[in-house]
């Protein structure tokens, strides 16, 4: 095995993972329904093989109908999609085989069994049945003790859960999470997460799209924002942040300021009513220069603080601003 290749085992199949080369490529996808309605122009995004993807948008931006078209379930317009190399549309076999879907909506066999409706799932994928994968998918999502209950006695939590565990049936290599904690509980929430970075630890890409950005700010290794139907940035999260994020460093004064000093001018400041207050907004990937040179003005102008603190823009905070800009 060569040194850039990496034996995974777990939930999926063994596989090869060779570096970080892409598994999904989406080139110009458009959707326009039977209305008229523009759901998606001109897409391209590639999702890199063993990454946590995260898709953020407003409702309605087209997140779900790009999911929608890579998992097959929505025909695209025009555009062409792969998924490891197979097309979609000539190879769609192939391609949904390796990918495992979590929908918002809770659609499930009502009437069946846990057991049953997670291994049913795989056999629909014609997999041969493997009582250990199902157990340990089962006991991964803590329904181990409730696979012989049927599922419409389990509660709104325990069939999200299951949605994941029929997902993760016929071990798939990617695995798209569209809303997933949408209405769960905290405790639910943090064990999905802990599973999907084991999953990711395995080698599993992960695409998830989500309305609690905290989430993707914590989870995920590349962020793409969508808005009315275009995609209007991928980046890695650590240089979203440093590109488009903002710093405030504030100063609690000894003696409050009537206004800001003339030897100030040109910084972004911002003084607090009652004058105790300094704060200075500055470009995060600016932060030497600008504490540093921030700093030694105000000393220059005598102005002496008996207390500074510093605060971040989040992703929220920069996905807010992407989005209404473009509205």
């Amino acid at each position: 095995m060569g040194r850039d290749q990496v034996a995974v085992r777990g939930f999926g199949a063994p596989a090869i993972l060779t570096g970080m080369d892409d598994i999904i490529a989406i080139s110009g996808v458009s959707k326009t329904y039977a209305s008229g309605f523009v759901a998606l122009e001109g897409v391209d995004l590639t999702i890199r093989r063993g990454e946590i993807f995260a898709l953020l948008g407003p409702n309605g931006a087209g997140k779900t109908t790009l999911i929608s078209i890579v998992c097959g379930i929505v025909r695209a317009t025009s555009g062409r999609v792969t998924v490891d190399g197979h097309d979609i549309v000539r190879d769609w076999r192939a391609a949904r085989s390796l990918i495992g879907l979590v929908p918002q909506e809770l659609t499930t066999d009502a009437f069946e069994s846990v057991w049953n409706t997670v291994s049913f799932t795989r056999g629909l994928f014609g997999l041969r049945a493997k009582p250990a994968h199902i157990e340990s998918v089962l006991r991964a999502l803590s329904l181990w003790d409730k696979k012989d209950s049927r599922v419409m006695t389990l509660s709104g939590g325990m069939k999200r859960r299951l949605l994941i565990a029929k997902a993760l049936a016929h071990e798939p290599r990617i695995l798209f999470l569209d809303e997933p904690t949408a209405g769960v509980d905290v405790d639910l929430r943090h064990d999905m997460w802990q599973l999907v970075s084991r999953l990711r630890q395995e080698g599993v890409t992960v695409i998830l799209t989500t309305h609690y950005i905290e989430e993707a700010e914590e989870m995920a290794d590349r962020v793409g924002v969508i808005n009315k139907g275009e995609l209007v940035l991928v980046r890695n999260k650590a240089d979203l942040l440093h590109e488009l994020g903002s710093k405030r460093l504030s100063l609690r004064l000894r003696s409050p300021l009537a206004r800001v000093p003339e030897a100030l001018a040109g910084w972004r400041l911002e003084l607090s009513s009652d004058g105790s207050e300094l704060t200075c907004l500055y470009d995060a990937k600016d932060v030497r220069d600008g504490v540093g040179g921030f700093l030694e003005r105000v000393r220059e102008a005598g102005i002496e603080f008996t207390d500074l603190s510093t605060t971040e823009s989040s992703l929220e905070d920069i996905f807010v601003s992407l989005v209404r800009g473009r509205n």
